[in-house]
Order: structure tokens, then C-alpha cells, then sequence
């Protein structure tokens, strides 16, 4: 005789939902955007299908629109013209720069959406890198005071939380002192804190044209085989004085986002980036799988695996999908 059947909580659509472990809301959701120079551009990502980049005139409209889909939380990236890169990135302490003029315009028309800001070099670098190249090598404690000047000028503008996705060490810790020093005490830190070195980002650098000139980043994103230093950074991290953790990617470390999430009681933020993004949905297209139910059941394993956020580039397409 059987004597248990756990299908008894799958025989229909209301049991299946009583009893159902994880569900997906769109306040889980951060958006990133790409943000470009000129007026009334809108440039698709040849490799992000339905994703563009947008100039400030219709960058607000695309806001306008996602807010009107219950979407609160963007993620704005900036692509700099390449003759405002330098090797110190001083384009990114710029008050009237192309980010600065973005955030602004943004939290003016729409105060009450949330704003997580790029910390990084690269966008910025004529080297293509998250730090300062002396020499061939990427260099730590220096490259420290750029990004400390970078997030106050994206404070200063309006962000409400600076995301750190260099993975230098110390730079948590650096930020946030520059951020208090300068009365910015409620400007949240979100601390790329396990950034793997990944193929999975080739899309995203498209978006930017941010790709290194030289080199890669291994030095300082980590391993993919590696699951154990993702501990010692979420430590390093959360002692320096991070609210919340990120890991990046998503898909590939469900293992790291669940470690986190078992280990921390920050939230746990994943970067469900662009190459995750690219597959489902060029997968899709091609008719060679259902692109929603897989878009679906990804975000749901991310979620699943532990994770508060979700920064997604399927985030307008959930929030379509809820309405239907």
C-alpha cells in the first residue's frame, strides 16, 4: 500500500497554489537602463532583443511607462563617448556629466522611484577596466579614490543606493566613509559582493562598449569555480558596512545566492544579466522554446535560491505579463 502521495497537493491549480513555497512580485524587481548622449535616441541592443538605449528625452518616457506597469526600481548605466574616457576615469566625477544629467533628470520627474547607480570604472576608462591600469596590472588602493568621488557625485544627483561592481578590496568600506563624511548617511550601498569573471556579460558591454582594451578581469572578479571565497567577500563587505549583497550572475550561481542567503541576514540581491537575458530570449524568438514560461521559471529559481532583488532585464516583460 502507498501511504504517501505527495501529488495530492498537485491535483489542481487552487491545491497547487495553497501550497506553493516561492511567488514572484514585482517589488522584487530593479531595471536597468542603458543611457546614451543626444536627443530622441533609441538605439536597440542588437544582442538584448527589446532592449534599447535611450537618451535623457526618452529615457523619462521609457521610465514614465515602466512606472505606469508598477515598476518602482531602475538601475541606470551610462555609455560615455569614447573621447570623454580617460585612464583615471574623471569623466565620473563630472556634476554635468551625461549620469549625473540622467539621475537628476529622472528623480525630478519621478521622486519616488528608486535609484541603484554603477560604481565602476569601466564605463569611463579608456583602458576598459574596473581599475586603474599602472603598468599592465590593475591597481587596487588607488583606483579607490576614483570610486569613492564617483559614488558622492552620484549621490550628490540623487541616487538612493551606489552599487560598488569593481570588486576592488576595500571599496565598501572607502564609499561609505566618503558618503558619511559628506552627509549622505541615507544613500544605501549595494555591494557587488560575488561579481564572477563571466562570459555571460558580452551583451551588457555591447550595450556600454566597455569591453577591455587589454587583458581580461580575472585579477579581480572571482573564479567561477571558486564558492567558498564568496563568503570571505560577503564578510568583508557586511563588516565595512554594505546594506545589502549582491551576486552576479544569477542563473549559473543559484549554489552562491543560496550561500549567501543561508549565511547573511542582509538581502541578498542577483544580477539576472545579459547574457542569461540574451539566451531566453533569442531562444525564444527562434520558436525553439516558450520564451515566457522559460523567462518565468528563471526568475522563479532566482528568487527560489534566495534572493530579496532581482535586477533583470525581464523586468518590463513580468510586469506586462501580471497584467494579463
Amino acid at each position: 500500500m502507498i501511504t504517501k502521495r505527495p501529488r495530492r497537493n498537485r491535483y489542481n491549480e487552487v491545491i497547487r497554489s495553497m501550497v506553493q513555497e516561492t511567488a514572484l512580485e514585482l517589488n522584487d524587481f530593479i531595471f536597468p537602463l542603458f543611457i546614451i548622449e543626444g536627443q530622441n535616441q533609441k538605439v536597440e541592443v542588437a544582442s538584448m532583443p527589446g532592449i534599447n538605449r535611450y537618451s535623457v528625452d526618452t529615457l523619462l518616457d521609457e521610465v514614465a511607462s515602466c512606472v505606469e506597469l508598477g515598476i518602482k526600481a531602475f538601475a541606470p548605466f551610462p555609455s560615455i563617448p569614447e573621447n570623454l574616457k580617460d585612464k583615471y576615469a574623471r569623466e565620473s566625477e563630472n556634476p554635468d556629466g551625461l549620469f549625473p544629467r540622467a539621475i537628476r533628470e529622472i528623480k525630478k520627474n519621478f521622486p519616488d522611484v528608486v535609484l541603484m547607480t554603477d560604481v565602476a570604472m569601466d564605463p569611463y576608462s579608456s583602458d576598459g577596466h574596473d581599475g586603474i591600469v599602472i603598468n599592465g596590472e590593475i591597481v587596487n588602493d588607488e583606483t579607490l579614490e576614483v570610486l569613492g568621488k564617483m559614488a558622492l557625485t552620484q549621490a550628490q544627483a540623487g541616487a538612493d543606493i551606489v552599487g560598488p561592481s569593481d570588486m576592488m578590496d576595500g571599496r565598501v568600506g572607502h564609499i561609505r566613509r566618503v558618503l558619511d563624511e559628506n552627509g549622505f548617511h541615507k544613500v544605501g550601498i549595494m555591494s557587488y559582493t560575488a561579481k564572477y569573471a563571466s562570459a555571460f556579460y558580452g551583451p551588457f558591454r555591447d550595450a556600454l562598449d566597455s569591453a577591455p582594451k587589454m587583458g581580461d578581469k580575472k585579477t579581480y572578479q572571482m573564479n567561477p569555480a571558486n564558492s567558498r571565497e564568496a563568503l570571505i567577500e560577503a564578510a568583508l563587505d557586511t563588516e565595512e558596512g554594505a546594506d545589502y549583497l549582491m551576486v552576479k550572475p544569477a542563473l549559473a550561481y543559484l549554489d552562491i545566492i543560496k550561500l549567501l542567503r543561508d549565511n547573511s541576514h542582509l538581502p541578498i540581491a542577483a544580477y539576472n544579466v545579459s547574457g542569461e537575458y540574451a539566451m531566453v530570449k533569442a531562444a525564444g524568438l527562434k520558436g525553439w522554446i516558450d520564451g515566457e514560461k522559460a523567462m518565468l521559471e528563471s526568475l522563479l529559481s532566482i528568487k527560489r535560491a534566495g534572493a530579496d532583488i532581482i535586477l533583470s532585464y525581464f523586468a518590463k516583460d513580468f510586469a506586462k505579463y501580471l497584467q494579463k
